[in-house]
């Protein structure tokens, strides 16, 4: 067993985001001990996305409820191998025959465990937050910004030195990032947020997403917002929002009849003003005109609603957004194609390219970062196999197991995410079907019939394709009915009744066809 101080290296090693110095030298070219200024515009993404903007607030909400359902499981691995390939077909769930085959390989890779020190600490992360709001919090963060930071916060002396007791997700439009120079290029965060706050990298769990702008100063240490690609798109949403509500609000009349004979002095153009003001603005005057009593001349000055397309800009964005975060416009209640069978594919296109991507990367770095303190073969898995959209009718699925005489029907149960069924140990034996034999068959050793039963080996088995031909037989041996046999039909209710017929000493119950 390793010592204390092995198991703290450990720890260490696993939880530190310090690359190479080759590798380090090669990238960082122009960084220095001083701070890492991210490129992006994360106060943009959240006053004028989530806070302004209906559709990324629709569209954030409809991704982090749909998370915050999925439960957690925390586990033991006991073989690495079928860990490997559960992970690798659990990364991909496409469906659910792959969530069934996955979830057998679960099985025999990991031993679930209960009431342990990281259950407690993921339940209640901090005495403020549940797991929901806490995991809400943090993809959130991340659908805005494109970076999640988790601060982790423990006891410095005690047997629990290396544990967290609380975890707490991180303002990520308000951190930054400090560097050492090129031997350490996170050295540690920092938090501008009435003055600076400092926490050491190690404390720290950063989960960005892709980032391609390498330009030497480590600014592809943050994550790449989404909405630095749909910024054009959110802006388009904003202003055709914003003009759609001017428009109601400062409609007015369409046009106007002047005179055209001469020009209008000061004073009356001002009282005409006036009475404009008074009489033709405002919404309840929308399209009206306006009418003197002169020689009159039409001069239009106002567009409708479809001139200005605001509706088509409207709808074209809306649909640009749900693009970038991989959500489909269906369930933003777009009648257009909201039938029943629409709604739930896009249900399970939700999870299957949004919601599950996102938490295999949460777990991944979870398991990189937090696991490790709580034991050497410790990780925390998210159990897809609850959601309704990626599972098969009951029935469909109970067929497909019923013919798989290759499976336990423990291992029947667990691939149904049924629990083991300890109390019968007969639930793990292989049930063969009696007409299969293997195909070295010609090596098994056959009991020997003549010595048993001379008479059956006398005379031809009464086998039939129909059911009528073993009825025939059956009253020419002096009874009736049939019955199904190795794949065959033959005469009497049952195989019992046809033994005591052939055996007996009336020979005309012995009669061939």
């Amino acid at each position: 067993m390793a010592s204390l101080i092995d198991r703290i290296r450990s720890i260490i090693s696993t939880k530190s985001q310090n690359t190479s110095e080759q590798y380090n030298r090669a990238i960082y070219n122009w960084i220095g001990n001083t701070i890492v200024w991210n490129s992006e515009n994360d106060e943009t993404y959240i006053n004028d996305g989530y806070r302004k903007n209906a559709t990324i607030y629709s569209i954030v909400n409809l991704i982090t409820k749909a998370a915050s359902t999925i439960p957690y499981h925390i586990y033991e691995k006991v073989n690495d191998n079928s860990y490997k390939r559960y992970k690798a077909m659990a990364s991909g769930i496409a469906d659910p025959n792959v969530m069934y085959k996955a979830n057998m390989l679960k099985k025999h890779a990991l031993v679930e465990l209960e009431h342990t020190e990281l259950h407690k600490l993921l339940e209640r992360p901090n005495p403020a937050q549940s797991y929901a709001t806490w995991i809400t919090e943090m993809i959130a963060f991340g659908k805005l910004t494109g970076n999640r930071y988790i601060y982790g916060i423990g006891p410095e002396t005690g047997d629990n030195i290396n544990k967290y007791t609380e975890l707490y997700i991180m303002p990520s439009q308000i951190m930054e990032i400090n560097s050492g120079g090129i031997m350490k290029p996170v050295e540690s965060y920092t938090i501008q947020y009435n003055g600076t706050y400092k926490i050491p990298a190690e404390q720290m769990c950063h989960i960005k997403d892709f980032n391609p702008f390498y330009d030497g100063t480590g600014s592809h240490l943050y994550g790449q917002s989404p909405l630095k690609a749909g910024l054009r798109s959110m802006t388009t949403n904003n202003e055709a929002t914003e003009s759609g509500v001017k428009f109601l609000q400062n409609q007015t009349a369409r046009g106007i009849l002047m005179s055209e004979e001469g020009d209008l002095n000061e004073v009356q153009a001002q009282q005409l003003k006036d009475k404009f003001r008074k009489d033709h603005q405002g919404s309840k005057k929308a399209g009206d005109i306006i009418i003197t009593p002169k020689k009159l001349s039409w001069v239009n000055f106002g567009l409708n609603a479809s001139d200005m397309s605001l509706i088509e800009q409207y709808n074209a964005s809306i649909k640009d957004l749900c693009n970038i975060y991989n959500v489909p416009v269906t369930l933003l209640n777009n009648t257009e194609s909201s039938t029943y069978n629409n709604v739930k594919e896009a249900k399970k296109a939700l999870y299957q390219n949004c919601v599950i991507p996102e938490l295999i990367k949460i777990q991944d770095e979870l398991n990189r970062w937090l696991a490790p303190m709580y034991g050497d073969n410790i990780c925390i898995e998210y159990d897809f196999s609850v959601i309704p959209e990626l599972q098969e009718e009951t029935d469909k699925i109970v067929e497909q197991m019923s013919k798989a005489w290759w499976l336990t029907p423990n291992e029947k149960r667990a691939a149904m995410s049924y629990d083991h069924d300890d109390a019968n140990p007969i639930l793990d034996e292989y049930y063969i079907p009696a007409n299969l034999i293997p195909a070295s068959g010609a090596d098994i050793e056959m009991p020997d019939i003549v010595e048993t039963q001379p008479e059956i080996n006398e005379m031809p088995p009464d086998n039939f394709a129909t059911q009528s031909e073993a009825e025939s037989r059956a009253n020419q041996m002096g009874g009736d009915g049939s019955h199904s046999h190795n794949g065959f039909y033959m005469p009497f209710n049952t195989h019992q009744q046809y033994l005591d017929a052939i055996n007996s000493d009336d020979e005309s119950k012995k009669k061939t066809l």
